[in-house]
C-alpha cells in the first residue's frame, strides 16, 4: 500500500549558515557597534542563545534572525522565542527553542483532518512523525494538499513517499 510520512525537521546546516549569517550582519552593522551583542547556536539541545545591549537591539536581531532563517528556507515558525532576561552585565538575554518533531498534540489533530476529511487512508502517529497510508495514490496527494492548506503551527514535510 502507498504511503508517505508528515515530519517537521530543521536542516541544521541551514540553521547554522543562517545564525552564522547573523554574526556577520551584527559585525558590519553601526548600530551594534561597541555593544555586547551575541548570538550562539547550541547544537546539542537545539537553542539559539541572543544576548544584546537592550530590548531594541534585542528585537532588531529577532528581525535578522527571522530574515536570515527566511533566506535559508527554514520556516521561522520552528523558532519559539522565550521570554527577556536581565543579565549581570546590564544587558538582556533571550533564548530560542528550535522546534524538530511533530508533538503528540499536533499529531493527534494531523490525524484527526485527515480522518474529517472522509478519504481513504489512515493515519498513524509514529514518534514524532505520521504516517499516512492508503490504496490510491491520489488520495496520498489529496491529504497532502489538505495538510498544506491547514495550519497546524509548525511547518510540515512530505518524505518517503512509497508505492
Amino acid at each position: 500500500m502507498p504511503s508517505f510520512d508528515v515530519v517537521n525537521k530543521i536542516e541544521l546546516q541551514e540553521l547554522d549558515n543562517a545564525v552564522n549569517n547573523v554574526k556577520k550582519e551584527i559585525e558590519t552593522r553601526y548600530d551594534f557597534r561597541n555593544t555586547t551583542t551575541e548570538i550562539d547556536l547550541h547544537k546539542g539541545d537545539l537553542r539559539i542563545t541572543v544576548v544584546a545591549a537592550d530590548e531594541m537591539k534585542m528585537r532588531a536581531l529577532e528581525e535578522m534572525l527571522h530574515a536570515h532563517c527566511v533566506r535559508r528556507k527554514i520556516d521561522p515558525r520552528c523558532l519559539e522565542f522565550k521570554e527577556i532576561e536581565a543579565t549581570s552585565r546590564g544587558a538582556v538575554k533571550r533564548e530560542v527553542q528550535v522546534k524538530e518533531g511533530i508533538a503528540k498534540d499536533v499529531a493527534q489533530k494531523i490525524v484527526k483532518a485527515i480522518k474529517d476529511s472522509k478519504l481513504k487512508v489512515q493515519g498513524a502517529i509514529q514518534d514524532q512523525q505520521v504516517r499516512v497510508t492508503g490504496k490510491k495514490i491520489d488520495d496520498l496527494q489529496d491529504v497532502i494538499a489538505l495538510l498544506r492548506e491547514g495550519d497546524f503551527g509548525i511547518p510540515l514535510q512530505f518524505v518517503n513517499m512509497k508505492n
